[in-house]
């Protein structure tokens, strides 16, 4: 059966046709693929099955010049960043300005109970100026984080309407405690934010920062979070985080998922998006060259005959080139072949799609094992996370195949999780390791 569909999928790409399970239609640069949990459904009756849209960005050519950066720091200068943070921070956003170039932008803004621009935004040729106004920085009092954002923000607004690509870099290592401090304080923020084209990365420092805070305002604004128990870590972070800036390739990133022929969306998993009757739509503002992000949506499928081969959903992605702020799109289509063998069923499971589905569940788990925790449930959030793994690994339950190879690796961390949780605790690090890597796997963001 596999070999059959390998021979039908390379006619079908010389022929740039498409086999049933998947499609891929290229055009400069994004490149968009859909394919399905499984290439083969069973005949005879309606069933779930996963879709998975993959935006796949390729680098920009060497010779291209890339878009300019227009780049904001946030810091917190509190008095709990005494010490080395303050120092690692200091140096984390010289290493910052250090890799933009004379097109790009850069400002600073400082907080404590009170918000400073530090560095109005310039030209990031000025690095003598910017360098000493930075090594001026010390601790002082409370932390106004809302207000360092809002105001990180009013900087980038001073450019917004030209072709840069805008993005705030947050730093903090405590708890909001002046004005607004809610996480749904801040999921408002990033999602004005993110309508104005801005993203927001959060570095959290240490173990006392409100990491649901941080992701909400990073996941709102489609930004990136990180978890830095060290501030040792924080310059090869920030450099890791200017690599990202600096490689986009595509802006105002939508795409959507329309379903065909009776199928319809049941929910999106592991990311924010809206649910239409017939469709999804979502929303990721921002792409990197080298790097694939991906959509799954869990759908409903009518019932096909034996042999039939029915359409399920087709996916258009828009999207601004970064480099010639042109719009461009790009369509791909998913089909599937219907039998009433579950041997072939079994053996036309997407291994790769099987693996980023019981990632993203267990994901989603570890969130609500969190907040089970928080409300005093804790048996409860031990045995999410063992439900959790049981549903995926139990035979049958998954979306009729078995769960093997790196998809069972992953669903059986979920047990290792669960009894770390069990002997030793919900910790400050733990909460903060579950709600960054839970938001990392969630939205791509790599590792670093």
């Amino acid at each position: 059966m596999k070999k059959a569909m390998e021979m039908v999928a390379a006619v079908a790409l010389a022929a740039v046709a498409v086999w049933p399970a998947q499609a891929r239609v290229e055009t400069r640069g994004v490149i968009c693929r859909a394919e399905l949990d499984r290439a083969v459904l069973l005949a005879g009756g309606r069933q779930t099955a996963v879709v998975k849209i993959t935006l796949d960005a390729p680098e920009a050519p060497r010779e291209t010049e890339r878009p300019p950066v227009n780049l904001v720091i946030v810091l917190d200068r509190s008095g709990s960043m005494h010490g080395d943070k303050i120092e690692k921070a200091k140096e984390a956003a010289i290493e910052a300005l250090r890799r933009l170039g004379p097109r790009d932008l850069f400002s600073l803004v400082i907080y404590d109970h009170n918000v400073e621009t530090l560095v109005p935004a310039q030209s990031a040729a000025n690095t003598e100026w910017i360098e000493s106004r930075i090594r001026q920085i010390h601790p002082g009092g409370n932390t106004a984080l809302f207000g360092g954002v809002s105001q990180g923000a009013a900087e980038v607004r001073k450019n917004i309407e030209g072709r840069y690509v805008h993005r705030i870099i947050l730093l903090s290592d405590g708890l909001a405690n002046v004005g607004p401090s809610s996480p749904s304080d801040l999921a408002r923020l990033g999602t004005s934010l993110l309508k104005e084209k801005i993203s927001v990365t959060t570095v959290g420092v240490g173990t006392d920062y409100n990491e649901d805070l941080m992701t909400q305002l990073a996941q709102r604004s489609d930004g990136n979070t990180y978890f830095v128990e060290s501030s040792g870590d924080l310059p090869r972070i920030f450099a890791a985080e200017l690599g990202d800036v600096l490689s986009v390739v595509a802006r105002r990133v939508i795409l959507e998922i329309e379903c065909e022929d009776g199928a319809r969306p049941i929910r999106i998993i592991g990311r924010d998006g809206r649910i239409r009757r017939n469709g999804v739509e979502i929303q990721l503002n921002q792409l990197y060259g080298g790097q694939e992000k991906y959509v799954l949506v869990e759908m409903d499928i009518p019932a096909g005959e034996p042999a039939e081969v029915k359409p399920v959903a087709v996916a258009r992605c828009r999207y601004e080139d970064a480099i010639t702020a042109r719009e461009v799109s790009a369509t791909a289509r998913v089909t599937a072949t219907f039998s009433k063998r579950e041997e072939e069923v079994v053996q036309s499971a997407n291994e790769g799609v099987q693996s980023e589905i019981v990632r993203n569940v267990a994901a989603e788990a570890k969130d609500r094992a969190v907040e089970l925790w928080d409300a005093g449930k804790r048996e409860e959030a031990v045995k999410e996370l063992r439900d959790t793994r049981e549903r995926l690994t139990t035979r049958g339950a998954f979306y009729n195949y078995d769960v093997s190879g790196e998809a069972l690796m992953e669903a059986d961390k979920l047990e290792v999780e669960a009894s770390a949780l069990k002997s030793e605790g919900m910790s400050a690090p733990r909460r903060k390791v579950f709600r960054a890597s839970s938001y990392q796997i969630r939205t791509q963001q790599e590792s670093r």
